[in-house]
């Protein structure tokens, strides 16, 4: 080989943008070139990486890409954790292995591979390649874990494992990125988006194993523009206004015009897969999430935010109460035909008396109290009491007697009680701030996913939403009932 090829072969970036071939989106082989998305990403790579962005800006490609390399010119163990064992197999085939049999015969002489079974890579000198749905065990150099919000949303027990083993399998001088597009508000990718964006805008100095963040907005892709066909609803008009004014995003028309006509394809799931800020991505819903289209709605509304104060209106409450698990509480406002959502409180490992400190310390005017049609189980032992009688014979709490009389929410079923949750949030408002943690349990109350049907079961995942949504469900199901039980603030 003559000289001047050995030295641009020592050049990363050359070998990247000039050795390696993939398939365009038409279906033809073609050289990898970096994009300005990902050049970005590569110039800017840190030993952490976050990635949140648009679809199809080829982010998993240039993984692929990157990670052959070092393990062909760095002798790196490399591994790329898929989001399901399908789109490990395709990701092998179609991305590494095509870019790997189409390098010139000297330079795959030079280092063999002596093991190019499915999913896996081994060079002669050291270097690894290995593509799978998790890693566990051994080191590496590179680790990349594609559509992370995904695995978080729909395998909550793997992100869990991708967190504490493949995670850990990297030491903190190496390389871990995660990519995805955004799944809800919750989750590991949701936790380190939000802190990695905030290191960010407050430029923190970031240590090796801080998160960093790469956001990556489809309007920043030239060819995501298309000519004007027909004139751009309002809704559409007053929403690019407002990017532009809040976010000063400028958007052309022929910019607009693309957003518009790939919004009449995916609807409900355009911002999540094509999020314009950061934050829209994280505002849309979970698949199978039970309320999507209801927040959709409240969002647009904007009845998430500040509500007025109202302090002179009685408080009603909701509870799901759990023995050695999570209680949650709903604070109702009722204020004309609408339902203020005013408050949110949920803890674990504490006894009742705790959770009646907790309304007495909030200060509120209470009218009702609502409980599940189980607060009327006797404890165990000889002397046994329900929790209803130990709430209304109350605890003396800060030198006073506090006690609470509670009502027993109807006995609906689930699916009953979700059609009413569904048809009562028309009518809500939230306070943004004190009802966060419940807002996000609403959105995320999903289905349980059936792996190996590839659907999505009739019944919600047991999860840590449930307790939050439970507890909304009570107040939905006593609102509909309102005749039947003769509540009094309906």
């Amino acid at each position: 080989m003559k000289p001047e090829h050995l030295a641009l072969l020592r050049d990363k970036l050359w070998r990247l943008n000039n050795l390696y071939w993939i398939t365009d989106k038409e279906g033809k082989p073609v050289r990898f070139k970096m994009t300005p998305e990902q050049l970005e990403y590569f110039e800017g790579m840190h030993t952490r990486n976050l990635i949140l962005k648009a679809r199809q800006l080829g982010f998993t490609t240039e993984v692929c890409i990157i990670q052959l390399d070092a393990a062909l010119f760095e002798s790196a163990k490399c591994a790329l954790i898929a989001h399901t064992l399908n789109d490990a197999k395709r990701l092998f085939r179609e991305k590494i292995k095509h870019a790997y049999d189409r390098l010139p015969d000297e330079i795959k002489a030079a280092n063999p591979a002596s093991n190019d079974a499915a999913g896996e890579l081994v060079f002669s000198k050291g270097g690894s390649l290995y593509i799978s749905t998790s890693f566990r065990g051994g080191t590496l150099r590179y680790l990349h874990v594609s559509e992370f919000g995904k695995i978080c949303a729909k395998f909550p027990d793997k992100a869990r494992e991708i967190v504490t083993g493949a995670f850990e399998a990297v030491s903190t001088d190496c390389f871990t990125t995660i990519e995805s597009t955004a799944e809800g508000r919750a989750g590991y990718f949701f936790d380190y988006c939000n802190t990695a964006e905030k290191a960010q805008m407050q430029g923190k100095r970031l240590s090796n194993l801080d998160w960093k963040f790469f956001f990556f907005s489809w309007w920043k892709n030239p060819l995501y523009a298309i000519d004007p066909v027909e004139p751009l609803p309002q809704r559409l008009s007053d929403y690019f206004s407002e990017i532009e004014v809040k976010h000063g995003i400028s958007l052309n028309e022929r910019q607009r015009a693309w957003y518009y006509a790939k919004e009449k394809t995916l609807g409900d799931d355009m911002k999540r897969e094509y999020p314009t800020i950061p934050a829209e991505a994280f505002q849309q819903s979970v698949e199978g999430a039970y309320y999507a289209k209801q927040f959709r709605s409240l969002y647009e509304q904007k009845r998430i935010g500040e509500l007025p104060d109202n302090a002179h209106l009685p408080v009603h409450t909701f509870w799901d109460i759990g023995v050695g698990d999570s209680t949650s509480i709903w604070f109702v406002r009722i204020v004309g035909e609408e339902y203020h959502i005013i408050d949110y409180y949920e803890n674990s490992g504490e006894g009742l008396r705790h959770y009646m400190k907790v309304l007495k310390d909030r200060g509120y005017d209470y009218g009702e109290h609502w409980g599940p049609h189980d607060i009327d189980n006797r404890e165990f032992g000889s002397d046994a009491k329900s929790r209803r009688e130990i709430a209304r014979e109350g605890y003396e709490i800060d030198g006073h007697k506090y006690s609470i009389r509670f009502q027993v929410v109807p006995k609906e079923s689930i699916d009953t009680g979700i059609e009413s949750v569904r048809e009562i949030l028309k009518q809500c408002a939230f306070d943004e701030n004190k009802c966060a943690e419940g807002i996000n349990a609403l959105e995320s109350y999903r289905k349980e996913w059936d792996d190996k049907r590839g659907c999505w079961k009739d019944k919600p995942l047991h999860d840590w939403t449930s307790h939050g949504a439970d507890a909304f469900r009570y107040f939905a199901v006593t609102k509909n009932n309102r005749k039947r039980i003769g509540a009094i603030f309906f």
